[in-house]
């Protein structure tokens, strides 16, 4: 009958059996208070329970916690030593070591343990058949132990392990994989790591190789003398896995990241890539996280490209953040950077879509502060272009601002009037041989006031606006030879509506339906506006957001002269209890009492007293799908003018299929397809959905992809096309990515990685690329939950 005793207060000396019941009291009386469970005692009093058990033990806890023992035979002399033979097993707040005999000899806290030999130190289990360890320190070694981590679900196997402490441990000739283990003595994982020397740092979460083969499906992939993976998401310092991508222009490229953990609010990433057809391009990026400011620096720097024959460079910064004044009646301001250059203008085409501020050809550099306090706000900012130019298609470079300074005073409900005041200034810079006009300094006010009336059912707003502007030109205007200009132009709005509710029942389901009748009118006067030029400014996108809207364009060079109603009436389905949209459609159409004379150069009069018709739905009737859709629709010739239709159906985790379907008549038509989808739906075999970042389990094929086609000009702009195989212990992955960088040429990469879950990551990473291109993409794995070391407690 096992036996148990508890240390280190022995009631006497001498050699000692403690009873079976005694043994049991002591460790119930232990074991309640911890675990949380109700109780009751004679006196009335409860044990209520704890909030939670600890995962882990303070190390002044871990100090006091006593050492119980139990076996079938428990012999030894008051601290000094004890022995149990049989079924031997020693506790101690997060540690369990349990063997076939153990030795414990308490002035030196050591344990020696022989036959069968168990260790759980807080989820870690270790086993193997000799023991010796200091218990409080966790000092040791264990000979040819096995061993699974807690936290990744890593296991393997070594001639010996050396325990320096409760987090570190130095284990040689080992192996490490995270593959699930099963099968016989000849079964071998997936993957799996040999090391002569294998160092587990659990306080950095790191693992360190010494001579080190990263073997996959028994062949030899990656040898390295020494290479350090993670234990977890941690970050740290060293060479991330090197990447190999094959580009259509470019060649074959090889990138070798190396990653610097500053801080831990900042780092550094630096990714030389050596191309083939180019040369070697240095890439670098700096972030940096503070309480008041936060930013990132990216520079790529190509001393020689083969192809181009120069060098060739790009930078990027952004920034955004407060700095304090130091004085109370101003406070802090706010600093906002976004500074993008590159070397030349071929740039953007030659490196494709590599970074989010070089995907366009026109890249900003903009420096901003700006001031708020109660109802007054201030900004000022310096923005400069750099067009990139395309012979094939030349494009206006837009004007610089250098600087523009706004500024905003609102106050609403003053005996129930909303009135504001806003203002800029600001100085446009262009290169006149591009843009045929002369630059100005141009100054703007917008006053405005109004009074709404909002009751439950309809809501009125009468709105009184007055919009003036002073120009002063370096050089006269073309059209009447002025240098200056002065516009003011007073507008007057009224919108109104009703709400109408009613309590409905579609397909079984109890829901709130609304109808909301709206009518906006604006009255503009006629100012010529003719001579100005434009440096801001341009058409506002018909839509059911801009029909209700008092001014046609966007910017503050034209001011349209306007005498039209709007009517249009919307209807909604919502649930009662949680408010959710289920469906929104809407219609809308303007009606002109006079011509609208106000243009941008180059078009003509509005005349057409009716406007096109637009229509739109939203639908939201099942989470698992939904629908959107517009539609512009000329009553004259009675054909659609635009179009825009797209819808989404995802059933569940890692199943995801969209189109969309977007018309602009005589410029372009175009379909839009996306999808995440397991192939195994194919013949029946669905998975078990186990969440997100866990996958559809072992064996599955995903076929991932995105194709953009042009009906206008009959071919593919851009398409992704993949698969990707989960494997439970490593994924594959690999990715055709085909992309338009001008109108007559495109770029081509193949995408090919294997992901060994929890260790490394090896190939050319293609999870940016679905992710920004197909929507709802969740990635196989990722780390949701910390396991808990209660979930293999023993």
């Amino acid at each position: 009958m096992p036996d148990r005793l508890r240390l280190p207060r022995p009631p006497s000396r001498g050699r000692f059996v403690l009873t079976p019941v005694a043994m049991v009291a002591a460790a119930v009386c232990a074991w309640l208070p911890a675990v949380g469970v109700h109780a009751q005692t004679d006196d009335g009093l409860v044990l209520k329970p704890s909030a939670q058990l600890q995962e882990q033990l303070p190390r002044t806890a871990r100090d006091q916690v006593p050492i119980f023992f139990s076996g079938d035979s428990t012999t030894g002399r008051p601290d000094l030593d004890t022995v149990i033979e049989g079924n031997a097993v020693m506790r101690k707040g997060d540690l369990v070591i349990k063997a076939d005999r153990m030795e414990y000899y308490q002035p030196d806290d050591l344990a020696k343990a022989r036959g069968n030999v168990h260790i759980n130190q807080a989820g870690n289990i270790y086993e193997g058949e000799t023991l010796e360890l200091k218990v409080e320190a966790f000092e040791g070694f264990f000979q040819k132990p096995s061993y699974q981590f807690l936290a990744n679900g890593a296991y393997g196997n070594a001639d010996r392990a050396d325990f320096i402490d409760d987090k570190r441990m130095v284990m040689h000739n080992a192996t490490y994989s995270t593959c699930r283990r099963e099968g016989g003595p000849s079964w071998m994982p997936a993957w799996i790591l040999r090391a002569t020397t294998l160092r587990i740092d659990n306080d950095e979460e790191v693992g360190i190789a010494e001579g080190g083969v990263l073997r996959f499906q028994d062949v030899p992939i990656l040898a390295l003398p020494e290479m350090s993976f993670p234990l977890s998401n941690k970050r740290k310092s060293g060479f991330l896995p090197p990447t190999i991508a094959v580009d259509s222009v470019n060649g074959a490229e090889l990138t070798v990241p190396y990653y610097w953990n500053i801080a831990p609010n900042r780092d550094a990433t630096f990714f030389p890539t050596v191309m083939a057809r180019r040369g070697v391009d240095l890439g670098g990026e700096f972030r940096y996280l503070e309480p008041s400011y936060r930013g990132q620096v990216r520079l790529d720097y190509m001393p020689t490209d083969s192809l181009r024959d120069r060098s060739r460079w790009s930078y990027g910064l952004l920034h955004s953040g407060t700095i304090q004044t130091g004085l109370a009646p101003i406070g802090a301001l706010g600093l906002n950077l976004n500074l993008n250059r590159v070397s030349d203008d071929n740039y953007w085409s030659d490196f494709g879509r590599e970074g989010t501020s070089l995907t366009q050809r026109l890249l900003t550099s903009e420096a901003g502060l700006s001031w708020g306090k109660g109802n007054f706000s201030t900004s000022i900012r310096a923005l400069k272009y750099q067009t990139l130019q395309d012979v094939t298609a030349p494009i206006v470079p837009p004007y610089d601002r250098m600087p523009q300074a706004q500024a905003r005073y609102a106050r609403y409900n003053v005996g129930g009037f909303d009135f504001s005041l806003d203002g800029d200034y600001s100085d446009f810079r262009a290169d006149r041989s591009l843009t045929l006009q002369p630059n100005a300094k141009r100054s703007y006010a917008l006053g405005q006031i109004s009074r709404p009336w909002v009751r439950p059912g309809w809501f009125v707003t009468p709105k009184v606006m007055l919009n003036t502007t002073n120009y002063q030109f370096d050089a006269p205007l073309a059209a009447n030879a002025a240098t200056s200009a002065n516009r003011t132009v007073p507008t007057f709005s009224l919108d109104s509506g009703l709400i109408f509710e009613r309590d409905a029942n579609f397909f079984g389901r109890a829901l709130r339906q609304t109808l909301e009748p709206r009518a906006f009118y604006v009255n503009t006067p006629y100012r010529d506006q003719s001579a100005l030029p434009i440096y801001d400014t341009a058409q506002n996108d018909f839509n059911l957001a801009t029909i209700y809207t008092e001014n046609s364009f966007s910017g503050n060079d034209r001011i349209a002269d306007n005498n039209l109603l709007t009517l249009g009436v919307n209807s909604r389905l919502f649930e009662p209890d949680t408010g959710a949209e289920l469906l929104n459609v809407g219609v809308a159409q303007r009606l002109r009492f006079k011509d609208q004379r106000v243009v941008l150069p180059g078009q003509p009069v509005v005349t057409d007293r009716i406007s096109d018709f637009l229509a739109g739905a939203s639908i939201n009737w099942d989470p698992r799908w939904t629908f959107d859709g517009t539609v512009q629709y000329n009553q004259k010739t009675n054909r659609s003018e635009r179009a825009s239709i797209s819808g989404r159906w995802s059933p569940g985790n890692y199943r995801v299929i969209s189109a969309a379907y977007r018309y602009q008549r005589g410029l372009s038509e175009q379909i839009d397809v996306g999808w995440q989808w397991p192939i195994n739906d194919l013949w029946g075999d669905k998975g078990k959905d186990l969440g997100p970042g866990a996958g559809l389990g072992e064996g599955r094929w995903y076929s991932v992809g995105r194709l953009n086609y042009s009906m206008y000009d009959r071919k593919l702009v851009d398409s992704v096309l993949g698969f990707e195989y989960d494997a439970g212990c490593w994924l594959g992955r690999i990715v055709l990515e085909r992309l338009q960088t001008s109108s007559n040429s495109t770029n081509s990469k193949i995408l090919f990685q294997l992901e060994f879950v929890g260790f490394t990551r090896l190939g050319s990473s293609p999870l940016r690329t679905l992710k920004e291109n197909i929507p709802r993409y969740q990635y196989l794995r990722e780390t949701i939950t910390t396991p808990s070391r209660f979930g293999q407690y023993d």
